[in-house]
């Protein structure tokens, strides 16, 4: 190559895509708690359920322990995260039922909440999508609902800050999706 030329000036810069925006809708999610009544694997439901009533990602649920919760405070430490800041956050009446449920059927010695493996969980949630007919459900969506949920119940963005782990405002908007009839409703 002659000196001078520029072997990269042709080259451009990938485009990011478009930020998912999936939420469930209320058939979505009977249909999603019907195909989690009819998994072989129990856990698979307060997988999901967890995660939308916390918003915890999958490898953050998975690694839970049991030390790691306090029913008196109503919160889960969670020490190992995605961005390496640990998080306390709090619980809703819903995760504590369903770790109360999790609680009263664990087996002596396991401090796991969810005693399954990741790769357990990932097969498990792409037959349970199939299941429920939900072709471009991932699990990492549930996590966007959760998001989207607490700031419907009125929850600050400091507050959905704490619980998501979110560091920056506008990361956490872009797990944010209203929905225009619910802000409608409110007008």
């Amino acid at each position: 190559m002659p000196l001078g030329n520029n072997a990269f000036a042709d080259v451009t810069r990938p485009k990011n895509a478009a930020p998912r925006e999936r939420r469930l809708n209320g058939h979505e999610r009977d249909r999603l708690q019907a195909a989690c009544a009819q998994c072989r694997n129990p856990f698979v439901r307060y997988l999901v359920e967890l995660a939308v009533e916390t918003a915890m990602r999958r490898g953050e649920l998975l690694n839970a322990r049991w030390t790691h919760v306090s029913f008196e405070t109503r919160t889960m430490r969670i020490p190992v995260t995605k961005n390496g800041h640990a998080r306390t956050i709090p619980l809703s009446s819903g995760a504590l039922a369903t770790l109360r449920t999790l609680s009263d059927g664990r087996a002596p010695g396991d401090e796991r909440i969810l005693p399954i493996t990741q790769d357990a969980a990932k097969m498990a949630w792409k037959r349970l999508a199939k299941r429920a007919g939900l072709k471009d459900l991932r699990f990492h969506d549930l996590r966007h609902e959760a998001i989207s949920r607490f700031f419907e119940r009125g929850l600050s963005v400091p507050e959905v800050a704490l619980i998501s782990g979110h560091r920056d405002p506008r990361m956490l908007f872009r797990y944010t999706h209203p929905r225009a009839e619910d802000i409608a409703a409110k007008l």
